[in-house]
């Protein structure tokens, strides 16, 4: 019998976790290497003064995809994870005082959409029926499946054409709802992976039936619990992990990747696969190959998502009015929007998604307190030029006073524990490029064939896995390029 293939997995966030669980359950010997002493990337996790924090992704959806890393090797997700339903999936707030429980109940949805707007009823059902037809196109056939060729996105192209992906998000959403507020509603989903709605591709108004028809949920525990489980399953499996173990250099020799050089040793491997950022891989980890040089250089041109300044707080009591996701709206919309994508400053408003996870767990606080982050997008670092070691103190203490005076009364007084996270985290923790927070921006022009491959086109057993290659950003995007990337690891053959 030959010997099984050994992999080496850069990067413990879910799309390496994903997809060394899937290599792993195929028999390929899999070695997980992760810089930080938690695993989890961007879902790593803050505990401070008795309260856990959850530092990125909170919104879990499509569980079924999930599941299916289980059920590869006969176990069962339920073993492993509590997933508990979330409702409303979010309240959305304006500063005017209206709210809309954005929940997946279609009487309750109706009732809202009518007592707002009653010509939109009908026109929030048409988009629904788009958005479920993007689902199937979008999502069910392409989502994990990898485009290496370019004729693979020539065969994708009359589908696309006749969902007009080409339109933005904000426009096809206006093109069925005529509410300002309910345009707003339907159409901030994009910036969830990293995108401006008013130039990502319709194609990701496919989210809304994403979320209604596979819920909204969250896991006991906090979605670290949930990284814990993939671990835990990983290592039944029979995988290794290394914690705080960067990998240094991949190393290239006669066109293939034969090596990676972490913890100070040379580690043989038959293939790589990098969850890392996409351009921190190219740039610095192959540094030594001259190809992936020039394709660092290539990559550094693409448009990035933007950033994000989260807070991460405590407070003395609980606060039961609140709703677990929350989408806070400032004043403006597109204007805001467009600062944040392309201005070289920090506005002066903003608008937030505050995240109160002891509404559905009270284990993530000590008693008779309750765990909170709040999330800003800002200008990645290549847009605007922030020091964030000056400005992220002011910044901090102006969301928290804007949230006293309009979400949770007290919360000054009350407050018990307090971290930030930056742009400058997000380019000196994660190394991502400019400080982006979802990677490579979701635009059509860079989505699909146009994103960074999940096989790289020179190196025939060098693979990308995660939010800078296909599909893109979010807990399903990364789980669907670990599919992808598995197929092509699992079924790989040197060129001629």
């Amino acid at each position: 019998m030959p010997d099984p293939k050994r992999a080496a997995i850069i990067g413990a966030g879910f799309g390496g976790l994903a997809l060394a669980i899937r290599l792993q359950s195929a028999g390929v010997d899999t070695v997980l290497f992760e810089k930080r002493d938690k695993p989890g990337g961007r879902a790593y996790v803050f505990e401070d003064d008795g309260f856990i924090f959850d530092a990125g992704p909170t919104v879990i959806t499509d569980p079924a995809a999930l599941r299916a890393l289980w059920t590869l090797s006969g176990r069962l997700m339920e073993d492993y994870v509590t997933l508990i339903p979330v409702d409303p999936f979010y309240q959305l707030c304006w500063e005017d005082g209206y709210r809309f429980d954005y929940v997946n109940d279609q009487d309750a949805l109706d009732r809202q959409i009518a007592e707002k707007s009653p010509q939109d009823v009908a026109g929030y059902r048409r988009f629904l029926a788009y958005s479920e037809d993007l689902y199937r196109e979008g999502y069910e056939k392409l989502g994990a499946v990898p485009f290496l060729r370019f004729w693979d996105m020539v065969k994708a192209a009359p589908q696309l054409i006749r969902l007009q992906s080409h339109r933005s998000v904000y426009s096809k959403v206006a093109s069925f709802i005529k509410d300002d507020q309910l345009r707003q509603a339907f159409s901030f989903h994009s910036l969830l992976v990293g995108g401006n709605p008013f130039d990502t591709s319709s194609i990701y108004a496919l989210i809304h039936a994403l979320e209604r028809k596979g819920g909204v949920w969250f896991a006991k525990g906090g979605t670290g619990a949930l990284v814990q489980g993939m671990i835990r399953l990983f290592e039944d499996l029979g995988g290794t992990v290394n914690l705080n173990m960067p990998v240094d250099e991949i190393i290239v020799e006669d066109g293939r990747a034969r090596a990676v050089k972490a913890g100070g040793d040379r580690i043989p491997v038959d293939m790589v696969a990098s969850n890392a950022d996409v351009v921190h891989t190219y740039q610095r980890l192959l540094r030594g190959d001259p190809g992936s040089q020039k394709q660092a250089k290539a990559l550094q041109k693409k448009r990035f998502s933007m950033s994000l300044f989260v807070i991460y707080f405590g407070l003395k009591g609980k606060r039961p009015d609140l709703k677990h996701h929350m989408v806070l709206f400032g004043p403006r919309y597109r204007d805001l929007i467009d600062e944040i994508f392309n201005a070289d400053h920090l506005a002066d408003d903003f608008s937030l998604y505050l995240h109160c996870p002891s509404v559905t767990d009270d284990s993530l606080a000590p008693d008779d307190h309750s765990a909170y982050y709040v999330l800003s997008p800002v200008p990645h670092l290549g847009t605007a030029d922030i020091d964030w070691s000056v400005e992220g103190p002011k910044y901090r203490d102006r969301i928290l006073t804007y949230l006293d005076e309009h979400y949770i009364p007290g919360l000054k007084d009350d407050l018990v524990t307090c971290r930030i996270f930056t742009p400058f985290d997000f380019r000196d923790e994660l190394n991502a490029h400019q400080g982006s927070a979802f990677s490579v921006e979701p635009l059509l022009t860079q989505s699909a064939w146009f994103r960074p491959h999940n096989r790289d086109s020179a190196i025939d057993n060098l693979y990308i896995v995660g939010a800078g290659t296909h599909p893109g950003a979010g807990i399903p995007g990364v789980v669907g390029s670990a599919e992808a990337t598995a197929g092509l690891m699992l079924g790989n053959t040197p060129r001629a």
